[in-house]
């Protein structure tokens, strides 16, 4: 079997205050590339092999899911992409492995019910929902019956929250520029959400009002220039601003000079483009050599469609 699974771009969390019971919340979206494109099989033990970036993750994760199953599996990675970027790979790998092991040994699991076993989605839901769905998606996050604390997904017991809107995205090049330097993840991040939580309710509500009279209309209508006026008032309100102020004035003078905006807790930046995607990537490029950090770039396109599978 094959399994193939969007990437996704985060563009914020929603509600870091929490004052009406309910916490997070996300927006974001899926990519067409990277992905994480794996082969599984049948096996008695656990084998990962392949030319992938995060071989011992894989295992990891494999040994774990074999522990749940009472099975074994064998794994050749085909494609993956760097791990602490603010793509999402661990969600990806880890559902990927879910998927294969439900197929192969246990098929009737949903991938909400997999996002369970393997611990994704107790923060944000759009890692999960791509894998599911694909498109352009905003998750409800979760009430603080369930979720007392403001914690990343990696620290949170918490259920995937609900989807309450997904839209096709529109056939926007999205260029995706992955700076050389690492994003925030273990206690790192825990201690981000530690420092920055409860942000401002102000913030939330600006965020809210951005989120549904401006970004999802422009998704519904292929307005570009007001997604990108939404996109980038949102880098400076509630947790994102703190997301972003974490790289000092790195990120910061970047996403005030180009019109993008700045993946889950990064480093990567990613800008939409109807025209010039190619120009746009290498002055984003150029940017960060100024600096003298060395980056990678892609130019790719929204998927509306979750994880392929192949038997």
């Amino acid at each position: 079997m094959r399994i193939r699974t969007p990437s996704r771009i985060h563009i914020t969390l929603i509600d870091m205050n929490g004052s009406l019971g309910r916490v997070d919340g996300g927006v974001g979206f899926a990519l067409s590339k990277p992905c994480i494109d794996i082969k599984a099989f049948e096996s008695d033990e656990v084998k990962v092999e392949g030319k992938g970036l995060n071989l011992e993750r894989f295992l990891e994760i494999a040994r774990k899911l074999s522990s749940y199953f009472g099975k074994g599996i064998e794994i050749v990675v085909k494609s993956d992409y760097r791990s602490h970027v603010g793509l999402g790979s661990g969600t990806q790998i880890a559902l990927a492995l879910g998927k294969a092991f439900s197929m192969l040994y246990c098929p009737e699991l949903s991938v909400r019910e997999i996002a369970e076993i393997v611990g994704r989605g107790g923060t944000s839901g759009i890692g999960v929902a791509v894998f599911e769905f694909g498109g352009f998606i905003v998750d409800g996050g979760h009430s603080k019956k369930e979720k007392k604390d403001f914690l990343p997904s990696s620290a949170s017991k918490a259920k995937p929250p609900k989807v309450i809107s997904r839209l096709e995205f529109p056939n926007w090049e999205v260029v995706v520029v992955i700076p050389e330097i690492i994003g925030a993840y273990g206690t790192g991040e825990v201690d981000l959400f530690k420092k920055s939580c409860p942000v401002p309710l102000e913030d939330v509500r600006e965020l809210c009002h951005l989120i549904l009279m401006k970004m999802l209309p422009a998704v519904a209508e292929e307005d570009l220039d007001s997604f990108i006026s939404a996109l980038r008032r949102i880098q400076h309100l509630g947790f994102k601003r703190a997301e972003v102020d974490r790289y000092g004035s790195l990120i910061r003078e970047c996403l005030d000079r180009f019109p993008a905006g700045m993946s889950s807790t990064g480093p990567t930046i990613f800008a939409l483009a109807d025209t010039n995607a190619r120009a746009l990537a290498r002055d984003l490029e150029g940017y960060f050599v100024e600096k003298g950090i060395k980056c990678e770039s892609l130019i790719t396109r929204g998927k509306n469609r979750g994880a392929e599978v192949e038997i």
